[in-house]
């Protein structure tokens, strides 16, 4: 990819960029491939899949949803609370992991990742509030960040690990959802330091710490700030760089972004998760293109969230090729993307291609971001959705 040339930006704060205009931006499109499981509770389905890794040989880790008993909302260990595995055929094989809390148990899987230089899974565990890792074929090895993170707040319905990603050391960093920060620690689990921890609208500070990735080229950390509708850049040592995004559903808007990814071009996947798609912006924020719409139903209305009293799948499902019912995780793997279709139980897998000789003009007023102005939305629309916002549920 090339550089974007004639990019002006303004400063807010010190060293703090956001993107204020854009001139050119190499082509990028996404295509559907495949998708991955079906809706359901028994062996090899999915609900809520929030997590997605791909190991060395092509086989699919997705973490499997919080199954609940309906009377009480309390955890019913006999579905889901496990990380299931597909072949690179997309066969179900297998899963890490079962329900419970004791060692190498879940209640409720968050993200999941591979340790690049150890090759070691590692795992959100939401309920028992910790990190449970495994080596690469399945072993548990230990659970760390014991007792680390953030409980419920009033305004959520989520709390504790959130996004997990590792530096070019192996180095382990987890978001702490309502911490508005991000943990570091060693491959082994032993605590290095804290990135953020403020929770605002200004550089650095976050409302609600989702997807974190961290550059294979930089080193630069981006978060998808999930209630401030923005992603955040960030240098390794953690110092705020760039924020781009507003709240809308217009190209380069974002309402509650979750999963992120970032490639060797520092292009950035953001999972956008009520808008239900995915939106590619260059490495300065700018807009590149969007694949994905609303799941319909058969009269073409938009399928809602499920209720949170109810079964965790949209009604009806719409398993046309990019409908999704909320975006969320995500992974990055050899040129394809990898969605979860949070309420249709599945993982939709798209192609990025990538187009190095041809150029595309991209509108300055897609990038014109009021960064200090995005805070809390408080009408009504937006305090339904993070009521429903099942997709982070307690």
């Amino acid at each position: 990819m090339g550089l974007v040339k004639n990019l002006s930006f303004a400063l807010v704060g010190a060293g703090f960029l956001v993107a204020a205009a854009a001139a050119q931006a190499m082509a990028l499109t996404l295509t559907y491939d495949r998708s991955i499981g079906e809706a359901g509770f028994g062996p090899g389905q999915l609900f809520v899949p929030q997590g997605i890794a791909v190991d060395s040989q092509g086989n699919t880790l997705i973490a499997n949803g919080r199954g609940i008993n309906p009377a009480d909302r309390t955890s019913n260990y006999d579905i889901g609370h496990k990380i299931e595995i597909f072949n690179p055929s997309g066969q179900y094989i297998g899963a890490i992991g079962s329900g419970g809390t004791g060692p190498g148990q879940f209640d409720e899987p968050t993200t999941v990742d591979f340790n690049p230089v150890t090759g070691d899974l590692y795992a959100g565990d939401v309920r028992n509030n910790r990190i449970n890792q495994y080596d690469s074929q399945g072993n548990f090895i230990r659970d760390f960040a014991n007792g680390q993170f953030t409980p419920l707040v009033n305004d959520r319905l989520f709390f504790g690990p959130s996004g997990v990603t590792f530096d070019k050391d192996g180095n382990f960093y987890v978001g702490d959802f309502n911490g508005e920060r991000i943990l570091k620690y060693t491959s082994d689990g032993q605590p290095l330091g804290v990135i953020g921890g403020t929770r605002g609208t200004a550089p650095g500070e976050f409302q609600g710490v989702a997807g974190i990735r961290i550059s294979p080229v930089s080193g630069n950390i981006f978060v998808a700030d999930q209630y401030n509708n923005r992603v955040q850049v960030l240098d390794p040592n953690g110092n705020p760089l760039l924020a781009f995004g507003s709240a809308g559903s217009g190209p380069g808007q974002l309402l509650q972004p979750i999963g992120i990814e970032v490639d060797e071009e520092e292009n950035v996947y953001v999972a956008d998760s009520i808008n239900s798609r995915v939106q590619v912006f260059d490495k300065n924020g700018n807009f590149l293109t969007s694949f994905g719409e609303n799941a319909r139903d058969a009269s073409g209305n938009p399928v809602p969230p499920p209720a949170l009293t109810g079964p965790p799948f949209g009604d009806p499902l719409d398993l046309a090729p990019g409908r999704f019912n909320w975006t969320g995780g995500t992974t990055l793997k050899d040129g394809k993307l990898y969605v979860g279709d949070f309420f249709q139980g599945r993982v939709q897998v798209l192609n990025v291609v990538k187009d190095g000789a041809t150029k595309v003009p991209e509108p300055a007023s897609l990038l014109g971001l009021g960064l200090l102005a995005i805070g809390a939305t408080t009408t009504t629309l937006r305090k339904k959705q993070q009521k429903t916002a099942t997709a982070l549920k307690a």
